[in-house]
């Protein structure tokens, strides 16, 4: 095979640092769309980014090029850097330092599309912690809760 190609869907989550709720409507739309920007500066492409006050959910294509973890890292720094700037409040944000990553296929994507769009009536239901543990079930993967939040 001459040509390299691939097309993974994956869906990002990851929390503000103590699950701080900090994440106001007011910020949201542009954080959103700036994440987007930086999925888009390294050829990841983004179907939807959303989430709630304590943490957000990024639905993405991979790129050949990149590992996960660069990603994420990626978006956490500069994401980080940039709500930074949006004034007093942000002055000591920080994201968690851990994530959950989970591939996705194709027909599953219309679904998650969804999900995450309902982030705002889903949390008043339930909390972060409670869907992400969900998460790890519906994807089969091993934790130790001792280490999952901080």
């Amino acid at each position: 095979m001459s040509q390299s190609l691939s097309k993974m869907f994956v869906h990002i989550v990851f929390s503000t640092k103590h699950r701080e709720p900090v994440l106001h409507k007011k910020i949201q739309p542009e954080l959103w769309r700036y994440m987007g920007g930086i999925c888009n500066n390294l050829e990841c492409i983004p179907i939807l980014i959303g989430g709630y006050l304590d943490h957000t959910h990024i639905l993405c294509i991979l790129s050949k090029k990149m590992a996960l973890m660069q990603l994420i890292k990626e978006i956490k720094t500069g994401s980080s850097i940039w709500i930074k700037t949006k004034g007093l409040d942000f002055s000591n944000f920080h994201w968690q330092d851990g994530y959950g990553g989970f591939s996705v296929g194709q027909v599953e994507l219309e679904e998650l599309k969804k999900y995450v769009e309902s982030q705002q009536e889903h949390h008043h239901i339930k909390s972060f912690q409670e869907e992400y543990r969900e998460f790890l079930k519906k994807y089969h993967v091993e934790y130790d809760e001792r280490y999952v939040w901080d």
